[in-house]
Parts: structure tokens; sequence; C-alpha cells
């Protein structure tokens, strides 16, 4: 579908009040598209599409629309229309825009709901915010341990339709507590009489409403599930989450994570959806922590202005060094952060990173050294900057204080991870901006030190 012609034609299509031409176009359009659409619409617009769908296919577009343009379709809708919204909207769905919805427009529509489903609400709301709860859906199929798969098969077409999933079904005792879950193909592929618990399926994986969205995202990753079931403590069935909800759950960790990364809090909303001065707080924090960092540059700076009075030259070559330092450091914690997130790496692999980081850093300081070094000899062979008799010393210097830098550089960035998961924080929190502060003091010491090392009694 080109969703570039689309909206134009469409909006002749309301213009010219063509409605039963527009309305068989939707029913044709998937969900996913027409939300698509409607963002490109204007407001006014967007409305009177929207009022064309049926009920439930609103429902599923409105779950596609991002929460500035679900708040402004909420504004614009009758109580009875977002009312029939509500009802026909997934549970798991509703919960998310209801939580994410400003206070007073989420006490309005909490108003709206009929007595089931706001009962519904309120429990997925009384979750902690990144918690399995939030996420689950009450829509699912339960049937019970004494059925034969014939007998079941004819009760999941009794209660089945309108459920989030059918690819599995859950095997719940009397008191609703999880036996066994089945697969609707191992179902089908049955003997009639066989009992459904002793059809051949893989072992129960479970998860507990309380439960992280994390370990949610690690456990359909490793079990390779489309749902996966949600109890509470004791083991009594509470609902289902499925994979659309964790493919939202990966892209807001990743979301996460990069933000972090990038030396700042996670904005918890899209870009444009977060307050002026919520952005600069959030941004704030970090830089002024970051500021404080690099002031002790500065002191490392001053401790060391006797050696850059006595050879300017040697500030030429800061920048660089502090520079390389930094970049190694970033590219060792980014690789580090990102194999502990899909858990390549273990907190007791840190020796083994250790030694491989110290190789790395060794080789990759050596080679930027030997450029480094080069550099000098060409600019003072060609006459470009005249780096004095000495020059071949300073070359040296630069050399030496590069291998010891970016070797620095890439054991502090890669071993920060380690230390920050084993202290219980985010190793995101070790972002690049973080590690470039730490290595850009440490790396001004490793150049003076090696400056007073060999240059001693020459320049120094």
């Amino acid at each position: 579908m080109d969703t570039q012609v689309l909206p134009v034609a469409w909006k002749d299509l309301i213009q010219n009040q063509r409605w039963e031409e527009l309305r068989g176009r939707l029913a044709t359009t998937h969900s996913s598209d027409i939300a698509e659409l409607m963002v490109q619409l204007p407001p006014k617009e967007e409305a009177i599409l929207f009022r064309l769908l049926s009920r439930d296919q609103a429902a599923q577009v409105f779950s596609y629309l991002p929460g500035d343009r679900q708040e402004e379709l909420i504004r614009s809708l009758s109580s009875d229309e977002m009312k029939s919204l509500l009802d026909h909207m997934p549970p798991d769905d509703r919960t998310q825009l209801l939580g994410e919805m400003p206070p007073a427009v989420t006490r309005q529509l909490l108003q709206i709901l009929s007595p089931a489903e706001l009962k519904d609400a309120r429990q997925l709301l009384g979750y902690p915010e990144h918690s399995v709860g939030r996420y689950m859906t009450p829509d699912y199929v339960a049937i019970g341990p004494e059925m034969t798969a014939s007998e079941a098969l004819e009760h999941i077409r009794k209660v089945g339709r309108g459920k989030e999933t059918l690819d599995v079904v859950y095997i719940l005792d009397e008191s609703g507590k999880l036996l066994e879950d089945v697969r609707l193909g191992s179902l089908v592929l049955a003997d009639p009489r066989t009992m459904v618990t002793a059809i051949a399926d893989p072992p129960l994986v479970s998860l507990v409403a309380s439960d992280d969205r994390e370990r949610a995202l690690e456990q359909f990753e490793k079990y390779d599930r489309v749902a996966l079931p949600v109890s509470d403590a004791l083991g009594n069935m509470l609902g289902i989450v499925t994979v659309d909800d964790i493919l939202d759950i990966a892209e807001s960790e990743a979301t996460e994570d990069i933000q972090k990364l990038g030396g700042s809090e996670a904005l918890d909303a899209p870009y444009m959806q977060v307050g002026l001065l919520s952005m600069i707080r959030k941004r704030g924090g970090w830089l002024s922590a970051l500021f404080l960092g690099e002031m002790l540059t500065a002191t490392a700076m001053s401790f060391f202005e006797g050696e850059i009075a006595r050879a300017v030259v040697l500030a030429l070559f800061v920048p660089l060094i502090i520079s390389s330092g930094g970049n190694s450091g970033s590219q060792a914690s980014s690789l580090i952060i990102r194999a502990l997130a899909l858990r390549e790496l273990k907190l007791r692999d840190w020796f083994r990173v250790f030694g491989r980081e110290f190789v790395s850093g060794l080789a990759l300081g050596f080679m930027l050294g030997v450029i480094g070094f080069f550099r000098i000899i060409i600019w003072q062979h060609f006459h470009l900057t005249n780096y004095g008799e000495h020059y071949l010393l300073l070359a040296f210097t630069v050399w030496a204080s590069l291998i010891g830098v970016v070797m620095f550089g890439t054991l502090a960035g890669s071993m920060l991870p380690f230390i920050l998961r084993r202290l219980g924080f985010d190793p995101a929190a070790s972002s690049a901006p973080f590690v470039a502060t730490l290595v850009d003091v440490t790396g001004l010491c490793i150049y003076f030190l090696v400056a007073l090392l060999i240059l001693r009694g020459t320049l120094l």
C-alpha cells in the first residue's frame, strides 16, 4: 500500500462526503496502516475517519496511534464513543493507555468504564509501572484437566472468539491454579480421546505478575514463545503476556539504554511529549556531574603547570592524548554493556574480558602511537611545524603515552559495566561520556608522567 498517495485520496473522499466508499476502503486496510495515515491528517479529518471504523477496528487503530494523537482523539469523542472504544480495546492496551494519559484524562476514562472493565483496569494499574502485571491481559482460553482433546477443542470453539491469542491454551484446576499449557496445534493433532494432561508438549514456562518486564523479555527470548502465562505468587492464573507486548518492551528497553549511553537519564516518553523543564532536568544532572568531573582535568593540568611552562610544546598534544583515551574507553564500554544486555557475558567473565581488553588496549595504543610518532617526524621533516631539537624524544613521549592512555581507557571502559552490575546498578549508566571524563583526568597524568621520564634533562 502506498502510504504517500492514499492520504490525499482519502482526504478527497472525506471532503466529497463519500462515506460508503471510504468505509469500504477502511475495512480492507490494516489497522496499523490506518493509524499511520491518520497521523498525517488534520485533527478534524482524523476524527471523521476514526468514526467510520467498526468498533473492533477502531480499538485496534487507536492502540497504534502515538500518545499525543490518542489524547487529541479522546477529547474529540463523546462519552458513548469513548466507552465503546475502551470496551473493545484489549485490556493490556487499555492499561497502557490509562498509564500514559495525564491524570485528569485517566480519571475521566476510568469513570466511563463498565464495572467489570473498571475492576480489570484498576487491578492492572495496581502493579508497579514496569512489572509484568502491567502488560498482561485476562483474555485467554482455559480448559480443565478432566477434558479430552475433543472436548477441549469444542470448548475453544465456544469461548475462543475475541481472545488475545488461541495459539496456546491453559489447563487450570477448579481453584484457578495453573497446571500446564498446551499448544493448539498439539490439541488438533492429538487423538480426540486423549486427556489434555497426557498430550506431549514443552514444559510449562510462566511469569509472576510482580516480575520485572526485563525478565519477561528474557523468558520470551529463551523459550521462543508467542505467549506466556502470568500467575500470582501462589500459582493462580491471572492472565497472559503476548509477543506483541514483548516487542514494545524490547523497543522501550533499547531506547532507555541508548539514552543512558548518551549521558542522560531515560526520557520515559517520546521526545516531543517530554516537557522542556523535564528535558532540562534529565539532561542537566548528568551534564553537571560530567562538568564537575572535567574540572579535575583542569586540576591535573595545574599540577603539571611547571612542566607545561618549560615545554609549551607538550600542551599541543593534550587534546590528542585525552581524546584517544576517551574514544577507546567509550568503545570498550559500549561493547561490554551490549554484551551484558544480550547475556553474552556474565559477571564471572570479568577476568577473561580484562585479559582480552589488556591485549587489545596495548595493540590499539601501539597502533595509534605509531601514527602519532610519524606525524611528528613528518611535520618536522617538511618544516610544517618546528618541535625543536628534541623532536625525536617528543615523538617517543607521544608514542609511549598513547600506549598507556589507550590501554587504561579500554580497561576502564570494559571493567566499569561489570563493577556497576556487581553493585546492582544499570551498566548503561557507565555511559560513554562518563568513561571519557574519567579517562581524561587519568590520561593527563599518564601523559605528563611519561614526559617527565623521557624528557628529563632535555625539555624538562
